[in-house]
């Protein structure tokens, strides 16, 4: 669970939790590699791409036998996750002030259960753009302030007495941000530019979430839960990274039978709370273009790129929903997944989640008796939200299965999932990869 809680204390920010993965990537002998220049590719090799600081790919490459165009096509497995989560985010000339108190005006981000962000220590991170004399290449800075600097503050039940009853929250009135006094005339961007040791007239944009700032807890009669923000969906990301950075992920010789002609890839996408329509989510051609760039430096052919996307798979790995021990009614009436019960496999007959049983068949045998699964659907009378598989299947259509962690308080501040059900999401990436 160290990766795990590292990565939920890290990743803080879309760029912070990429950075977390290019840290480890590097640290792994992962090379990096750019979508502008030439790729010269090796057997075993181990690669990576960040793409507009927030979205990143990774693959590993077979063994030699496996990579020219006299041998059979590699076939691609694909473990797909977003770094985004559901928050606040910093809007441009953000100073208000009300009285002696200055604020910051901020806008929600995707879909959070709003009440929960009230009265925590917040921080803020993300990225600054700054000016340079190259105008199509302004410098970029990530910052964390790596402390809480903010909170929104409850109104208290003498001046609301029917808060306990349900208040709706207003997002432009009831989600800005404390940030401090109005002691002097100095403004956000003031305060941005001191902690970067920049001029504030340097500061052209930035891209700033606002963040719980609280560690991962382990609760529990034996420690058999975590709690901690932004489980949804870095979970999912320390998983495959756990998987994808294994020391024997590509050393060992196989026959292509036994899966060594299989190149094992990474994809982190953003936005996916927002609907992924971006040119970092998954509706974007990003992994269409690494896919076929990888296969063309390795000496095939476009169409041999596309055969191997017909004939591969992938894994979107997202969190379910767990049984809630308050709520059981919420949950479907024969499916009902527990915290520390296994991974989901989670099916729509809307095709919400991209799952189909020939698919699930292959996951459930990879899982056989050793790793623990479980199954999740939604009530027939509740539609359920959506993974980015439904929408990178449709552009790159091979088998695709969804699977994730059961959690409670899905986009709460605070989320809630069980230990055991991260170890067996890794396990499941890894036997994935190894059995290509």
């Amino acid at each position: 669970m160290d990766r795990l809680k590292r990565y939920l204390a890290g990743g803080v920010s879309p760029y912070h939790t990429v950075l977390c993965c290019e840290k480890e990537l590097q640290e792994r002998g992962f090379l990096p590699l750019s979508m502008t220049e030439p790729w010269k590719l090796k057997e075993n090799g181990r690669y990576y791409i960040k793409h507009h600081g927030t979205a990143l790919f990774a693959f590993v490459l077979p063994g030699k036998e496996n990579m020219t165009p006299e041998a059979a096509n590699p076939v691609l497995r694909i473990a797909c996750a977003h770094t985004d989560y559901p928050c606040l985010r910093i809007k441009p000339k953000a100073d208000l002030y009300t009285g002696e108190y200055h604020k910051l005006n901020a806008e929600v981000y995707g879909g959070a259960i709003l009440n929960t962000w009230m009265d925590r220590p917040l921080g803020i991170a993300g990225r600054v753009i700054l000016r340079s004399k190259e105008t199509f290449a302004p410098e970029e800075l990530l910052y964390d302030s790596a402390r809480p600097l903010l909170t929104i503050p409850n109104l208290a039940i003498h001046m609301n007495r029917e808060v306990n009853k349900g208040i709706e929250l207003n997002k432009q009135v009831d989600l800005i941000p404390l940030f401090g006094m109005k002691q002097d005339q100095a403004n956000f961007l003031d305060f941005l530019a001191e902690e970067l040791g920049r001029n504030a007239a340097d500061i052209l944009d930035y891209d700033l979430t606002v963040y719980v700032a609280e560690e991962p807890t382990d609760l529990g009669r034996q420690g058999e839960f975590i709690s901690s923000p932004r489980i949804d969906n870095i979970s999912s990301v320390a998983a495959i990274m756990g998987a994808l950075c294994q020391k024997n992920l590509c050393q060992e010789k196989k026959e292509p039978k036994d899966g060594g002609c299989c190149v094992k890839m990474a994809a982190f996408f953003d936005h996916e709370e927002i609907g992924s329509r971006t040119k970092q989510g998954a509706q974007s051609a990003m992994l269409t273009d690494i896919i076929e760039k990888l296969y063309e430096s390795l000496g095939f052919t476009l169409r041999d790129a596309k055969d191997a996307i017909y004939q591969g798979m992938m894994l979107s790995v997202d969190v379910a929903h767990g049984l809630h021990p308050n709520h059981p009614e919420k949950q479907d009436v024969t499916n009902q997944p527990v915290l520390n019960g296994g991974f989901c496999i989670k099916e729509a007959a809307s095709q919400s989640y991209a799952t189909d049983c020939a698919a699930v068949g292959i996951v459930e045998q990879l899982a056989g008796d050793a790793i623990s699964y479980q199954k999740f659907v939604n009530r027939s009378d509740m539609p359920g939200g959506s993974t980015l598989g439904a929408l990178s299947g449709a552009l790159l259509p091979m088998k695709v299965v969804d699977i994730g962690i059961p959690i409670l308080a899905m986009h709460s501040a605070r989320e809630v999932m069980g230990e055991r059900d991260e170890k067996a999401l890794l396990a499941i990436i890894s036997e994935f990869w190894r059995k290509g």
